[in-house]
């Protein structure tokens, strides 16, 4: 293979092609001022576009860095309380993957779950009668892909409720992608490299034996390309079923929840679950938190389930009424059952709780 020319030698090339049509020696010297300092602007632009490149994946590297240091890892043999017995309820799906487990929770809605780290996230598949939707694509330790060919034959497409790495874990498997255009949306997507998610493989977080065909040490938040700009109010129409985006920033600055009014159903992503929820680390925001609480419990009397995405998927509409009622108390003062650790303080909730900076 050839020597592959700098952008810049490149561009200027390109434009000296052109000068055999430019006649008289007046009009070629202007050409030939024009091809060096377009030819300097490209060689400027290459080397900023590195410069960001690198920017960004250092970026990210620090946020999902940060990201292990906050969320308490260290549990000890968090593993014990494993299997979870709200799982009995679901019919188990047989697939060839030992990383995964599938679930049927509801008509044509498969839970793909992932016990075997620390985040016991779950990715949903949603199928219709025209195509199915996968909301989050999870770790990427296993192959998502895989999963969700033995599920289905409908064409799929790929939605994230928000791109924290274990959300994106598999988008690259993917050709069709809906993503929000929030600036930290448009980072993540770039990727990151492999010291920054390396952590979340580290001892405490990985109890079950990690695929055959995974590498441990190329492991990384890889790049994904967006096909479709999504956002507030937009209807997904699958087939005889239709999910409607509500934008609900506090976890992440691009957080989004699904509802599916017709059967009263919600996806929470991350702006829920029966676990500690966060607003202390990198990105998140307690006030806009606290606004998406408010609007979530606002819509408890519409749907008769949440549906959530980590360690259980399924928990009933009344604890958005109690989303809601956690963070106006914490912001009033009147929430007092609190522990301290580490700069943050943990509000205790029935079956949930609250992490913020302390602030006091």
């Amino acid at each position: 293979m050839g020597r592959v020319l700098p952008g810049w030698l490149q561009y200027a090339k390109r434009c000296y092609a052109r000068w055999s049509f430019v006649r008289g020696n007046a009009m070629k010297s202007c050409y030939l001022v024009l091809i060096l300092l377009l030819a300097a602007s490209a060689c400027s632009d290459n080397k900023r576009s590195v410069e960001e490149a690198a920017t960004v994946a250092e970026q990210s590297r620090i946020a999902d860095n940060d990201q292990v240091r906050n969320r308490g890892a260290n549990k000890d043999n968090w593993w014990d309380q494993l299997p979870r017995p709200e799982w009995s309820a679901y019919q188990k799906i047989d697939q060839d993957q030992d990383w995964f487990e599938v679930y049927l929770i509801a008509d044509g809605i498969y839970a793909i779950y992932e016990p075997g780290q620390f985040e016991e996230v779950i990715s949903f598949l949603i199928t219709g009668e025209d195509r199915a939707l996968l909301f989050d694509t999870g770790l990427g330790i296993g192959n998502m892909r895989r999963v969700v060919d033995q599920l289905t034959d409908l064409d799929v497409v790929v939605l994230n409720s928000h791109t924290h790495y274990d959300h994106i874990g598999s988008n690259y498997l993917f050709d069709v992608i809906y993503g929000t255009a929030t600036e930290f949306t448009q980072r993540r997507a770039l990727g990151s490299p492999p010291d920054a998610v390396a952590d979340f493989l580290q001892e405490g977080w990985v109890w079950k034996t990690l695929p055959e065909e995974f590498s441990a040490d190329t492991y990384q938040s890889r790049a994904f390309t967006i096909s479709k700009i999504v956002g507030e109010g937009d209807r997904i129409d699958i087939g005889g079923r239709v999910l409607e985006i509500l934008f609900t920033p506090g976890h992440a600055p691009d957080s989004i929840c699904l509802i599916d009014r017709e059967n009263r159903l919600l996806f929470t992503g991350d702006s829920f679950y029966l676990a500690p929820l966060y607003t202390h680390i990198p990105d998140s925001s307690f006030a806009d938190y606290a606004v998406t609480a408010a609007r979530l419990a606002g819509l408890a009397g519409d749907i008769d389930s949440a549906i959530t995405s980590h360690n259980v998927p399924v928990v009933d509409s009344s604890y958005m009424t109690a989303l809601g009622q956690a963070f106006a108390d914490i912001q009033s003062g009147a929430a007092n059952d609190f522990t301290l650790s580490d700069g943050h303080r943990e509000y205790h909730f029935d079956g949930f709780s609250v992490i913020v900076k302390d602030e006091k």
